[in-house]
Parts: C-alpha cells; structure tokens; sequence
C-alpha cells in the first residue's frame, strides 16, 4: 500500500518537472500565413457636405404586383457637392449600409405628403441605387411628423436651388451678351461726343483765320504793272 502511494507520488512529480510553466518562452516563432495589408475605405461621399441627416424606412413602389415593398430601414441625408454645388438624397441601410436609394435632385422635382399618414411622404426619381437609372416611385416614413415637415421642407428648398446646366449657361451667356453690348454702346457714345468736339474746334478755328485772298489779288496786280513798265 504504502508503496504504491509512493509510485504515484514519484510519477506526480516526473509530470511537474516535464510540464512547460505556464509563461515559460518556448522561443517558437511562428510566421503569418497571410499579411494583411491596411485599406483605405471609401464612402463615395468624402466630396460632399449633408445638409440633412434623418432616420426613416425607405419602400418602392412595385408596379407588377401593384403594391409598396421595403427598401430599407436607415439614415436618409442629402448631400451637397463641395465644388458643382449639386445635391443628392442618399440612404443607406442601417446595419450593411446597403445603399436603399440615390438620385439626383432636381428643379422639377416635387414632394408630398402620403395620403392618410403625416409622418410619410411620396415622390418620383431617376434612382441609380442598383447600379442603373431606374424611374421610381418611393414613400418614406419617419418616426415624427416633424421629421417629415423637416424632410419635405429641405427636398422643396433644395430643388427650388437646383438650376440645370443649359439653363445656367444660358444665363451666363445672357449676362456676357448684355455686358458686350453696354460697353459698345459706350463706345459709340464717346467717339460721337469726340467727334462733335472736334468740328466745333474746328469751325471756331476757320473764323478766327484771316483774310488773305485779297492780299493775293493785290501781288498780281503790282507784278502785271512792274511788267507792262
């Protein structure tokens, strides 16, 4: 008995003495097997400042089953280009950040309030949310009626400052056009002003000249008699 005790104590200790301490440095070294690289992410939206930001749920219209389906649920904002000034509405889903709608907003954009809901709103777009322009009929729901004024209110203000190209250009110009024509009509005004000047110098200039006709007549008259002499 007692000899066996001490066979399990001795093998105890020959456990002990062989286990590696716990934060004993084998001096292993063990090399990655893939080195990941750090990648820069982007949003596509490092150009543009929001100039609204809200939380709302997103549906289309589906014209074959004649019915609203989501879109999503997240953060609808409108996007303002640093150096073109255009506008976008943005939103994307709140957990894969899924991109639910895009599209431009234009001047002959409108939006309104949904029929039976104050807290919803409608409008149509030229989406570009699936990767090409499709024609949309969108609702979006906010928790708030005043988030949806909020929304409403910013859409209008914003599409009301939205001028299309040709119709800038066009104003541009308009302006150079009109610039070109004051400056020439001043112009013409100055050149006639130096012009009346001129023959008012001139006819004051033809008075004040004297009289050297008879002069003349009186030389050839002494030279005929000098002659006949």
């Amino acid at each position: 008995m007692a000899s066996s005790e001490a066979a399990e104590h001795r093998v105890a200790d020959e456990e002990d003495t062989n286990a590696p301490a716990e934060d004993e440095d084998t001096g292993a070294k063990i090399a990655p097997i893939v080195k990941l690289e750090e990648v820069a992410v982007t949003t596509g939206e490092e150009d543009e400042d929001p100039i609204l930001d809200l939380k709302a749920k997103l549906y289309r219209f589906d014209k074959d089953g004649n019915q609203w389906k989501e879109r999503g649920a997240g953060s609808v904002k409108f996007l303002k280009h640093k150096v073109t000034g255009k506008v976008r509405l943005v939103m994307r889903q709140s957990k894969t950040l899924k991109i639910c709608a895009n599209h431009l907003v234009l001047p002959a954009m409108t939006v309104q309030e949904h029929t039976g809901n104050e807290k919803s709103c409608v409008w149509h777009a030229t989406d570009f949310a699936d990767g090409e322009l499709k024609d949309e009929l969108f609702c979006i729901r906010f928790a708030t009626v005043e988030n949806c004024k909020t929304f409403m209110e910013k859409f209008q203000d914003v599409a009301a400052s939205q001028n299309a190209p040709e119709e800038e250009e066009e104003e541009e110009e308009e302006a150079a056009a009109a610039e070109a024509k004051q400056e020439e009509d001043k112009g013409a005004s100055d050149t006639a002003e130096l012009l009346e000047k001129l023959t008012v110098e001139e006819k004051k200039g033809g008075e004040n000249e004297p009289e050297t006709k008879p002069k003349v007549e009186a030389d050839e008259k002494a030279e005929e008699t000098s002659a006949s002499t």
